[in-house]
């Protein structure tokens, strides 16, 4: 049966059975053997290791000598060679992930200043509705400031009027 619905069962046999692999699991192993690759104690590690093979394959003794320095130590550039074979494409696995990583990070970040961007624009459309809607509304300011000059024009006509009635009669 098909892993998933909605994909066709895959038709061909072939003689070795596929082997199942957590391709997540897979992905945090790379990623730790490729941040490995590139620490300074990697460094130290590989030029310790080097060196002891070039001294025991110089200096050790005749008889337990696996690699000659007379043919540029043969089997130390193949260890070297596979090494890095294997680094290689550990490291491009390693990448090819962060770059996934970075891909959705940089969409959630694009979402995210999408939304703001629509708040940021509903809260101005807001105040502007609101001094809209202030400017034809009376403040309490507003309202005593008339207050005011209207009991002062009372005043003044109740100060007026009786000097204006006196004379008349």
């Amino acid at each position: 049966m098909a892993d998933r619905l909605d994909t066709p069962k895959s038709a061909r046999r072939t003689l070795i059975p596929r082997v199942k692999v957590d391709q997540d699991a897979v992905g945090r192993a790379t990623e730790g053997i490729a941040r490995f690759l590139g620490t300074p104690r990697f460094l130290v590690y590989l030029t310790v290791f080097c060196a002891v093979w070039i001294i025991w394959n110089s200096w050790g003794p005749e008889g337990l000598r696996f690699d000659s320095a007379e043919f540029g130590f043969t089997a130390l550039t193949l260890m070297l060679s596979l090494q890095a074979s294997y680094a290689a494409p550990l490291i491009l696995l390693a990448q090819n992930r962060q770059d996934d990583r970075d891909r959705v990070t940089a969409e959630q970040d694009r979402q995210r200043a999408e939304r703001n961007l629509a708040d940021t624009e509903y809260l101005a459309r807001e105040m502007a509705a609101l001094r809209i809607a202030l400017s034809e509304v009376a403040t309490r300011d507003f309202v005593r400031s008339e207050i005011r000059n209207l009991l002062e024009e009372l005043e003044e006509k109740s100060a007026r009027q009786p000097e204006e009635e006196s004379p008349d009669r």
